[in-house]
């Protein structure tokens, strides 16, 4: 049997919980986004943090993609997987000098640097190296992204990146840093963005910056403009591939760059969200006063986002073609923010029904925990089904 996507017969032989990632999506995925990259001679780094398990960074990797990183173990695990030091850049707001070091001994491409305190540290532990670094400056442009407060990164009163009022100071410190060379600006106004639209103020403060820079002597090589490009949770099936060529579009139409400046992306939910699903049976189903519960063996341990974000996945019964009923779907951990979805329409549920929340390959698997001293799931493909250890 085989519904949509999935191949239930054969899953329906695996224990869950389980994360399962369509890889065939995935490589199509990757082609259209080299497709519209290439229109406009843009680089794109997958970033690691939306899903960062083995197999899936192989794949990208192998699709020629460069690898953004926000940690010392994300770098190390981008180079295993096959991504070029040449290819990763390293942002965060907090760099520890070992994760530097790390990074350092990589000779990545580039560190995106966060803070006046982070790139005198980067100075003085490549000093210590006697080589020369390259950074590009995350700037916090002010820019509404129009999406969920704990996904913005752009504004203000985010944590991220250098305020413009305080360019001028961090030029006139880098012109005194002896081993570090401003290659390009960086930002990130935030995630999940499904309005291309929102995109074009970042353009034309990237315009503004270009010439402020400019006038300050710094010839600029790189300009890197994140990700955020979001996805369809409401129907998967319908918009399994968001619109990339609308996405790289706005930039080309709206952004002036410099002769033989390079345009850098970050995506990452984009790339992966869509390829993966996590898989959980019915445990029970139980009848409240005024609704029903669906109780699945899988809660926010392996799945945050509903709980984190008040995130929607679309929920499926695909072991069941019966009529719909409504349930409240929830978890089996000892919180009550461990629901899934309340009075949703599910073909009925019995118990023993395997369940998949979609749209879960980006921040899913990565954050799960151990909670309730839960198991980690495990990870299967549709080229392989077999368990990743």
């Amino acid at each position: 049997m085989t519904k949509g996507i999935f191949p239930v017969d054969k899953l329906d032989k695996i224990e869950t919980p389980f994360y399962y990632y369509d890889i065939e999506l995935l490589k199509k995925t990757l082609d259209i986004v080299k497709t519209e990259t290439s229109k406009y001679g843009y680089s794109q780094h997958y970033a690691v943090k939306a899903n960062a398990n083995r197999t899936i960074l192989a794949t990208i990797a192998a699709a020629g993609f460069g690898a953004d990183c926000v940690s010392g173990n994300e770098v190390k695990a981008a180079i295993n997987a096959g991504f070029p030091a040449s290819k990763v850049v390293f942002a965060g707001v907090g760099k520890t000098d070992k994760e530097i070091n790390l990074a350092l001994d990589y000779d990545i491409f580039c560190f995106n640097v966060e803070s006046l305190p982070e790139l005198e540290v980067i100075n003085e532990l490549s000093g210590k190296k006697n080589k020369r670094t390259k950074v590009a400056l995350r700037i916090n442009p002010n820019v509404d992204a129009h999406t969920h407060e704990y996904i913005t990164t752009g504004l203000n009163e985010n944590k991220f990146g250098f305020s413009l009022s305080s360019l001028p100071n961090v030029v006139k410190v880098l012109k005194e840093l002896q081993y570090v060379d401003l290659i390009g600006i960086h930002f990130h106004i935030g995630s999940q963005i499904t309005e291309v639209e929102t995109f074009k103020p970042l353009c034309e403060k990237v315009n503004e910056l270009q010439t402020f820079f400019e006038k300050e002597g710094f010839d600029l090589t790189d300009i890197n403009v994140g990700g955020g490009l979001g996805i369809d949770y409401d129907d998967p099936n319908a918009n399994p591939i968001p619109d990339f060529a609308g996405y790289f579009a706005i930039f080309n139409q709206n952004l002036q760059l410099k002769n033989k400046q390079k345009l850098h992306f970050e995506l990452g939910r984009s790339i992966v969200a869509q390829c993966g699903s996590l898989i959980a049976r019915v445990t029970y189903i139980k009848h409240g006063e005024s609704k029903q519960f669906a109780i699945l063996d899988t809660g926010m341990t392996d799945l945050i986002r509903p709980a984190l974000y008040q995130a929607y996945h679309k929920v499926e019964n695909i072991s069941s073609n019966l009529p719909e009923q409504k349930y409240d779907v929830v978890g089996p951990i000892c919180e009550s923010s461990d629901t899934f979805v309340k009075d949703y329409s599910l073909n009925e549920c019995k118990r023993g029904d395997l369940i998949a929340l979609r749209s879960a390959g980006a921040y899913g698997e990565i954050m799960a925990s151990q909670y309730n001293l839960r198991d980690i799931p495990k990870a299967y493909f549709s080229n392989k089904l077999q368990a990743e250890e």
